[in-house]
């Protein structure tokens, strides 16, 4: 988490990479050797930004015991019930907090961001408590519009949750896109990584 003002000048033009920031490429390959092995059913998902690194684990999950009248139902179809659930998320939660906020400060050292933790559960994804970063802008009237229209309709309650939701709205439709725009912008970095130093 940067808790430090960084002002103008840093990162290079476009705003996309901070330059004063640690290269967080080996996260993933920190956290799969720093996380005890036992918290989640496989690697956890790494994802990384500016200002944060969100740890997202599969907690495993057994199915309750059958009773004998039950037993001739595949049980690879059974449905886990919301309660063991929410309850396997809450013995999650509770028994790692000491072991997590220690991982978290190491990682914050490490990288420079804020650890944000959450599990997946019977494909539900639950977040713990992450970053709500202030991003601010300029709009035109025409844009300034559209946000009043979702305002006045009721579908946000504010101009800033009126612009929270079309940003997620645009990231839903355009993923595939932006997920080429990452890559190329990885392949911009690693070429600059090989070409000559000093430039």
């Amino acid at each position: 988490m940067r808790h430090e003002h960084r002002g103008r000048g840093f990162g290079r033009p476009g705003g996309w990479q901070q330059a004063d920031l640690p290269d967080p490429a080996d996260a993933p390959d920190w956290f799969a050797g720093r996380l005890p092995e036992d918290w989640f059913a496989g690697p956890p998902v790494i994802e990384i930004d500016r200002d944060e690194i969100v740890v997202v684990g599969e907690l495993p999950l057994t199915q309750p015991e059958k009773t004998p009248a039950e037993g001739d139902a595949d049980a690879s179809t059974e449905e886990v019930p919301q309660a063991t659930k929410e309850g396997a998320v809450s013995r999650f939660r509770e028994s790692t907090r000491p072991a997590r906020m220690q991982i978290a400060d190491e990682a914050q050292r490490r990288y420079g961001r804020s650890v944000a933790w959450g599990v997946s559960v019977g494909g539900e994804r639950v977040m713990f408590t992450h970053l709500a970063v202030p991003v601010m802008t300029r709009l035109r009237q025409p844009e300034r519009k559209v946000l009043d229209t979702l305002v006045d309709s009721g579908v946000a309650r504010s101009r800033a949750d009126a612009l929270a939701w079309t940003v997620k709205l645009a990231g839903k439709h355009a993923e595939s896109w932006l997920e080429e725009l990452r890559g190329a912008m990885r392949k911009v970095d690693d070429l600059r990584s090989e070409g000559p130093q000093g430039l």
